[in-house]
């Protein structure tokens, strides 16, 4: 968060920080809403998204700071969001693909509306309900499984990339998994969190730790912006 309380480049809060630690500064941005959705379950479908909001893009670009780097996941929802993006800030990456950031798979449901998963198998439905982010859905993942996968690929990538901003249009399951994994959340309180289309999640990783190295790695700037 700025000083102005708005989410965006803080060069002095950056150099700050830089006066005693690095820190690498993660741009989540869920995709482009997906066209013809028809309120299914669609997980990893590889479906098209709708980039026509031309001021949204304008103004996520905006945001993103020039030398920064570009991560997406292997759908193309992803990828034609960041390059929407990247267009509006006069930039032209080539991008990262990421498989550990992808959506959470739903096996068999994918592709299916609620009611159409309840009158397919409606024990297993209900069964699925008792606990709906620890449970996978048949021959799918769970939640938590998400958050297993996103969470070293999130260390692994600061690693790599120590220090620098670091853009993903990733989804709304894999965002929500890196919010958890950044406040140590369970699974099932980090499904409550919302991630729409489009929208901006900050998340800061403080080498050394946050309260002047008595606190954890990882800061939450904003959700769902």
């Amino acid at each position: 968060m700025t000083a102005s309380g708005k989410i965006g480049p803080d060069r002095n809060a950056r150099r700050f920080d830089h006066d005693t630690t690095r820190v690498t500064q993660w741009w989540w941005i869920r995709h482009a809403p997906v066209i013809d959705g028809g309120g299914r379950l669609y997980g990893q479908e590889d479906l098209d998204c709708d980039i026509s909001d031309a001021a949204r893009f304008a103004a996520l670009g905006a945001l993103i700071p020039a030398d920064a780097v570009w991560l997406a996941t292997p759908l193309s929802r992803t990828q034609k969001t960041l390059h929407a993006i990247a267009r509006a800030a006069g930039h032209e990456p080539e991008p990262d693909l990421v498989a550990p950031f992808l959506e959470q798979h739903f096996g068999d449901w994918q592709g299916l509306r609620w009611d159409e998963m309840e009158a397919r198998d409606p024990g297993q439905y209900a069964a699925f309900w008792t606990d709906p982010s620890g449970n996978a859905p048949p021959a799918g993942e769970s939640f938590a499984q998400v958050i297993d996968r996103v969470a070293p690929e999130m260390e692994r990538q600061t690693r790599r990339h120590a220090g620098r901003d670091i853009v993903c249009v990733a989804h709304g399951g894999s965002i929500r998994a890196a919010v958890a994994h950044a406040l140590d959340l369970h699974h099932e309180r980090a499904l409550s969190l919302t991630i729409g289309t489009l929208s901006l999640t900050r998340i800061d990783h403080v080498e050394g730790g946050v309260l002047n190295g008595r606190g954890k790695a990882w800061r939450v700037v904003g959700v769902n912006t």
